[in-house]
């Protein structure tokens, strides 16, 4: 797959381009792009997901800044798994934000991608203050001779698929709604940094910490089973492997027993003992288990993380 991150680095070719801010890229983006890739395919040329780098609230109402499914990079990986041709990461300046949908229109679909046909969700909007929609698209596509498509928003049981939905479930701790929603577990990546210590050391239950910046979205705090993939490829002292998927209780939360105040992702992997300081890990988030407690001893809090791990191995079906 080839990555642009800007229109200058776009090679010219028609295209069929589809866009949208993809956070998450959950089921009806995946609607979005799947439609992209077969109608670039039935067509002969080439499919793009256009996207926008950074977020476009945080340029223009940062204060509403929604916290992030995941990055760029996590964007640019389940694009490619779903099989899209190339990727547009298209810079949001204030500059862009002040295109009318008109000129946003010549300047990025025509000018640069040559779009032949465009899909968009049925609430798309686009253009300064969002002036254009989805019948904008249609009349300025008719004006070109480019055909548009709207697909309509994807829903189950009541439950519209959005990246904010996604974000309202993953705040209620609700990671099994949320993982519907995606069609896989929400998950987050990042290096394993050494925390207080005293999960081996004193519990008995050594973690993998990780820590991610404020505008990243996680569960709410609490105790939930997962998995855990060791995704770098650096060997591992102990007698865990790369690639694997390895049973988990994951820890999200400040551990206020202790009285720590930053908030982390703290992993113990069931039944495995390596050392993961230093390397690149994903955890997945299956089910919810707990809320995040504050113990009056460790005696309290060991016997809760016992009673943990034996919940999270029935969920997982991980005999003991």
């Amino acid at each position: 797959m080839d990555i642009w991150h800007g229109l200058a680095e776009v090679e010219p070719a028609a295209s069929v381009v589809t866009i949208g801010v993809f956070d998450g890229v959950h089921r009806g983006h995946q609607t979005l792009i799947g439609g992209a890739i077969s109608e670039a395919r039935s067509r002969g040329i080439r499919s793009v997901l256009l996207t926008f780098d950074p977020h476009p609230a945080a340029v223009i109402r940062p204060d509403k800044m929604p916290a992030l499914l995941g990055n760029m990079d996590d964007r640019a990986a389940r694009a490619e798994q779903l099989g899209i041709d190339a990727m547009l990461a298209l810079p949001f300046t204030r500059d862009l934000a002040q295109l009318s949908p008109e000129e946003f229109f010549t300047t990025v679909l025509v000018d640069v991608l040559d779009a032949r046909v465009v899909i968009v969700g049925e609430n798309f909007t686009f253009g300064r203050m969002a002036a254009g929609n989805v019948e904008t698209l249609r009349e300025l596509g008719a004006e070109r001779g480019i055909d548009v498509i709207v697909m309509p928003l994807l829903e189950e049981d009541g439950v519209r698929f959005s990246s904010t939905t996604v974000r309202r479930f993953l705040a209620d701790g609700n990671v099994a709604t949320a993982a519907r929603i995606l069609g896989r577990p929400f998950s987050v990546s990042a290096t394993v940094v050494r925390g207080a210590g005293r999960g081996g050391k004193e519990l008995g239950f050594p973690t993998a910490n990780m820590y991610f910046p404020d505008e990243r979205a996680l569960p709410a705090d609490g105790v939930y089973a997962g998995w855990f993939i060791v995704r770098s490829t650096a060997p591992i002292t102990g007698d865990m492997a790369v690639g694997e998927r390895y049973p988990a209780a994951i820890s999200v939360g400040t551990n206020p027993t202790f009285g720590d105040a930053r908030r982390s992702v703290e992993t113990f992997v069931l039944d495995r003992h390596a050392d993961l300081y230093g390397h690149d890990c994903e955890v997945e988030f299956v089910d919810h288990v707990r809320g995040m407690e504050k113990f009056s001893s460790v005696e309290e809090l060991l016997d809760a993380m016992h009673r943990d791990v034996s919940r999270i191995r029935m969920i997982l079906g991980i005999a003991p």
